[in-house]
């Protein structure tokens, strides 16, 4: 079973006021603006330490993952929707966050990790993982959002494909493409061929022939 993803908090203030002079001075004391919205209700402006945005984006998957955010003493559950990046410095200068009801159902993209390639047979043998797709967008309960989806390469030979139906995905949890069975990833032959060490023997057998 999938590991669900944890819930973390983050710590936001509110802010009275916007514009672009506003926000340049919160960012130049090392705010980054946020907004909350959704669930009927007015968008509330906030801002929160940009260190602790950079964190959460070093740790991956940010617009993935549930948080509370803490704010006067209380607290709402979110996801973040977007964020913004300066041009030059490519650091966050605004987030979106999505307010999110106990019973919400959320698509997310969910990261595919890959685990056992020393036990694919196919990857000893010199294959290669083509990964079709490194996230899989799925549709979850909000309380139950997988981490990852894990895929298993321990046996899979040259030619194997890994189709969505393979991963045993939590319950309340769907792929949001639900016409076919799409592909993960296959282990394709390289380009060169692969060497199976026969080629060889046969033509030694040749050369020991021909000098007969």
């Amino acid at each position: 079973m999938e590991k669900m993803a944890d819930v973390d908090i983050i710590e936001v203030t509110p802010r009275e006021k916007s514009g672009r002079a506003a926000s340049r001075a919160l960012r130049a004391a090392g705010l980054v603006p946020a907004i909350v919205y959704g669930e009927d209700r007015d968008p509330a402006q906030v801002t929160v330490d940009r260190r602790i945005i950079i964190k959460e984006l070093n740790r991956g998957s940010f617009l993935g993952r549930v948080y509370q955010l803490q704010m006067d003493g209380k607290s709402q559950s979110v996801l973040p929707r977007d964020i913004q990046f300066h041009p030059v410095s490519d650091e966050p200068i605004h987030v979106d966050f999505l307010r999110l009801a106990d019973n919400a159902r959320i698509a997310v993209d969910v990261p595919v990790v890959f685990i056992n390639e020393e036990e694919s047979e196919g990857l000893k043998r010199g294959g290669i993982l083509n990964v079709v797709r490194h996230e899989v967008e799925l549709e979850c309960p909000s309380t139950a959002i997988p981490e990852q989806l894990t895929v298993d390469l321990a046996g899979l030979d040259i030619g194997s494909t890994i189709h969505i139906s393979a991963i045993d995905l939590p319950e309340g949890v769907a792929p949001t493409i639900t016409d076919r069975d799409f592909t993960i990833a296959t282990i394709a032959t390289p380009s060169g061929g692969v060497d199976d060490g026969e080629d060889e023997g046969e033509e030694g057998e040749e050369e020991e022939g021909g000098e007969e």
